[in-house]
Formats: structure tokens, sequence, C-alpha cells
């Protein structure tokens, strides 16, 4: 680490301990609990992705700030509780990343990256039994209930895959898909009871997870362009709706549905 980086990770750590005074901070600041800020920690998490996703690296500098910022919040807490502080955040994971990377910093090799997966899966439950967490022989032990509910289902797969159970392409997946979204739909024929609505909308979200894993897409990369592609198209049906002389509201659906054509048909070809 040189001089300027160290003076720079002292000053953001000064920084947050004056703003945490609770005679001369923030009073914001000093209200805040970890509870309060894992929110923001999360929300800073994906605009990382955000910037990453739109190549823009400028304000990915920007958002690693913030997201170092939370680090730097969380670890001023628990120092104020006696807890541990950023040098103990630090000291952890270095040590996390030596122990479990033994054919870097020791002299282990893997025959292949399948073993080294292998490994690192058998160094992490060696890591919970450490801990004297319970005994927990399931190929999905250890997976966090607190991750966003798409990532948790495609590290259920993943898991799951790694012991033999899956389907060995995704035209299975295809298959099963279409019936989850059959059964949906014979939900509301039937209906639509509410509970039963989402175990089978739950279903097909699940499928999708799976779909993505085959297909070697990243899930949540997929639903950030979904999500663009439609800001882009809706702001600009807006635009043409104003330019047509009346408001996009104002408009009956099929007139709504023929700017969304045109609002198409005006992107680039990719």
């Amino acid at each position: 680490m040189t001089d300027v980086a160290k003076h720079s990770l002292d000053d953001l750590l000064a920084i947050m301990a004056r703003l945490r005074d609770p005679q001369d901070g923030c009073p914001w600041d000093v209200q805040q609990d970890f509870a309060s800020i894992a929110a923001y920690t999360i929300e800073e998490a994906y605009e990382v992705a955000d910037a990453i996703d739109r190549r823009d690296w400028d304000d990915l500098r920007d958002e690693l700030g913030d997201l170092l910022l939370q680090v730097v919040f969380h670890s001023q807490m628990a120092k104020e509780a006696g807890l541990f502080d950023f040098s103990d955040v630090a000291h952890a994971i270095s040590s996390k990343m030596r122990r479990r990377h033994p054919h870097v910093f020791a002299d282990v090799r893997y025959a292949d990256a399948q073993a080294q997966k292998q490994a690192w899966e058998d160094i992490k439950t060696a890591e919970r039994a450490g801990k004297g967490e319970l005994a927990d022989d399931s190929a999905l032990a250890g997976i966090s209930s607190g991750l966003p509910e798409w990532k948790r289902a495609l590290k259920l797969q993943q898991r799951a895959a790694s012991v033999g159970f899956d389907w060995p392409d995704p035209q299975p997946v295809l298959a099963k898909l279409a019936e989850e979204v059959e059964e949906v739909r014979a939900e509301f024929a039937d209906g639509a009871d509410p509970g039963r609505l989402q175990d089978e909308i739950g279903d097909v979200l699940f499928v999708v997870v799976n779909l993505a894993r085959h297909a070697g897409v990243d899930f949540s990369a997929a639903l950030r362009h979904a999500n663009a592609k439609f800001e882009r198209r809706f702001r600009q049906m807006e635009h043409l709706a104003i330019t047509d002389g009346a408001k996009f509201g104002e408009r009956t659906l099929a007139e709504q549905e023929q700017l969304w054509l045109r609002a198409k048909a005006l992107e680039p070809k990719s």
C-alpha cells in the first residue's frame, strides 16, 4: 500500500469516527445502527454493479468509495461496541484468502479447476466446524438466507448440481419452464387463489434462474438490461406522445401499444 493510499484510508477512518462522535458528529450518522445501515450497504453494492455494466469507470471509482464507506461505517460502529475494528476486518479477510488459496500461498496443487472448487468447499466446511457450528452434511449447508432470493436460488441450484442433481442441458429446463407457466395459467383458470399463485409463480422464477445458469447468463445482469431497455423505450414513448400533441397517459391502450412499436423501431439494430 502506498503512503498516499494509506493516508487516504486513515483519513476515511478518521472522518467516520468524527461523524459518529456523540458530541460533535452528524446527528444522522450518530443515530444509525447495523440494521439501519444494512440496506444502504446492499444498495451501494448494486450501484457498483451498475457502474460496471455501464462501463463508467469514473463512476465506478466513486461507487467503490461509497461501498468502502459502508465497510468503514459498520467497522466504526463495531469498534464503538467493543466488537472489532477496521483492522480486524482487514486481517480476517486477508487470513481467509490465504487459507482458501493454498495453491497460491502454500505448496498445494490441484489436478484441475473442479478439484480446486471442491477443495474450496471443503475448506469452508472445515471453517464452519471450527466455529462450532452444528454439523450439517447437506450439500446445501452454509448458503446464507440473507442473500437476494434470486442469488440464493442460484446457489441452491449450483450446490445441487455439484452432487449430480441437474439437467444435462438447457432443453429440459425450457420444457420445465413451459410446464410451470401452464400451471400458473391453470391457477388463473381455477380462480387465482393468492397462495397458490404465489407458489406457482415462485416455481416459474426458480426455473428462470436455472435457465439462466444453464445458458451461462448472469441473471442479475440480464434483469438489469431488461429494466434499462424497458425504461429507455418507455421514455421514448412518452417523448413520441408529446411530439404528437398529447401526453402518454392520455392515450388509449391501443395508441400506447402503437407508440411502443414505434419506440422499438427507433432503437439501433444490434
